[in-house]
């Protein structure tokens, strides 16, 4: 019997239909390492799954990738779950993967770990972006949902703890599909209406899945840029999420957040109970010491006889007048000792004083007194001072001794 010739298209057609059959092959579960990663345009996911010793080539559409809670990337262990056939065109097999699993941990644990790598790189856990807490708020808006037991719960706290604030109950979706697009609009419609002092946002407990809707972008974008400050309230106390750490303030569970956002109002009053008692008391301190200090005044001289009092001021006055003018007369007398003193020893050395004892004094025209037979010349004029006036004389001849 002749052999029969397939072509190749014939052949790889073949054999794909045999693989789809197995139904072994049309479920199956594999573990392995990512390498060779590329995510196209498109949206379909190419990668190669590989272990010790042998290598498998993957293929995820847009489709399926769209349900994954992770990024796939290269060196990551994941289990693969799909199908395997042969690509025709190729003539090679691979796996249609429909889901992935992060190998070891869930898929939205290591979710949340990339979300978080990511956004703390971008800043949003940078604590010098936290807002204080205001510590009396006017208005309190809780964007939550209206028919959970966390809104509830939060509305008894405040009412209890501080009834002067206003709340506003922003209603949104706290899980499923959607979620948390609502939950970000509603932070910003606050912030965009300023419609409140702090902001709560979050829900009561339940799985991971549950409190998904608070790991995802929109939700830490609308945090991060909120004018308002914002306390987180999300599930239960080991309960953490991303909106944790991009919030101005981590409450541990949604009753905790309302306790944290208003004071309470017995203590408040206990504090105002104490300041009045202390402002009594200094009042009354400052009451005693001015009615003693009243009592001493009223006991002095001046208040008991003021006559008395200006007559004994006039007294020291003058007898102060008194002491100025003697010590004014003694400081005169002795600037007159000092003068008359300072005039004698002068007079003595005048030259004039000289003359008086039988002396002249020569002097040229210009006054310069002669004291050399140089300092003239023979017919120059001179004068000559004595005790009783004065001689104009000219020279008539010069004899040196």
């Amino acid at each position: 019997m002749a052999q029969a010739i397939l072509s190749i298209t014939q052949l790889n057609e073949y054999i794909r239909g045999r693989m789809d059959e197995d139904p072994l092959l049309a479920q199956v579960a594999v573990r392995g390492e990512i390498s060779n990663y590329k995510l196209y345009p498109s949206g379909h996911h190419y990668f190669t799954l590989k272990d010790e010793a042998s290598a498998l080539r993957c293929v995820l559409f847009k489709g399926n990738a769209s349900r994954l809670r992770f990024r796939p990337d290269n060196g990551m262990k994941i289990i693969a779950m799909g199908r395997v056939s042969v690509f025709p065109r190729d003539g090679a097999y691979q796996l249609y993967c429909t889901a992935l699993a992060v190998d070891g941990v869930g898929d939205l644990y290591a979710a949340f770990e990339q979300m978080k790598k990511k956004l703390a790189a971008q800043g949003l856990f940078d604590p010098s972006h936290k807002k204080r807490i205001p510590r009396y708020p006017g208005t309190i808006g809780i964007v939550t949902s209206s028919a959970g037991a966390a809104i509830h719960d939060m509305l008894r706290i405040l009412g209890k703890r501080y009834p002067l604030t206003q709340v506003r109950l922003f209603p949104v979706r706290v899980q499923g599909a959607g979620a948390s697009q609502e939950i970000a609009a509603a932070i910003r419609y606050a912030n965009h209406y300023k419609l409140a002092d702090v902001l709560i946002v979050g829900r009561g407990g339940g799985s991971m899945e549950d409190l998904w809707a608070f790991n995802e972008e929109p939700v830490a974008y609308a945090i991060y840029e909120s004018e308002i400050p914002v306390i987180s309230a999300v599930g239960h106390e080991p309960d953490v999420t991303i909106s944790d750490y991009v919030a101005d303030m981590r409450a541990a569970t949604p009753s905790n957040a309302a306790e944290l956002a208003v004071p309470d109002q017995d203590g408040l009053r206990q504090n105002l109970d104490a300041m009045s008692d202390t402002m009594t008391g200094t009042l009354s301190r400052q009451l005693k010491a001015a009615r003693q200090h009243w009592q001493i005044l009223s006991q002095s001289p001046v208040l008991r006889d003021p006559t008395g009092y200006l007559s004994q001021q006039r007294k020291n006055l003058e007898l102060l007048a008194n002491r100025m003018i003697t010590a004014q007369n003694k400081q005169v007398s002795q600037h007159n000792q000092r003068y008359i003193a300072a005039v004698s020893k002068l007079d003595a050395m005048s030259p004039l004083k000289v003359l008086t004892r039988g002396y002249s004094m020569a002097q040229k025209e210009n006054g310069e007194i002669i004291r050399s037979v140089h300092q003239t010349e023979q017919g120059e004029q001179i004068s000559v001072r004595l005790s009783d006036g004065k001689l104009i004389a000219r020279i008539l001849e010069r004899e040196e001794e």
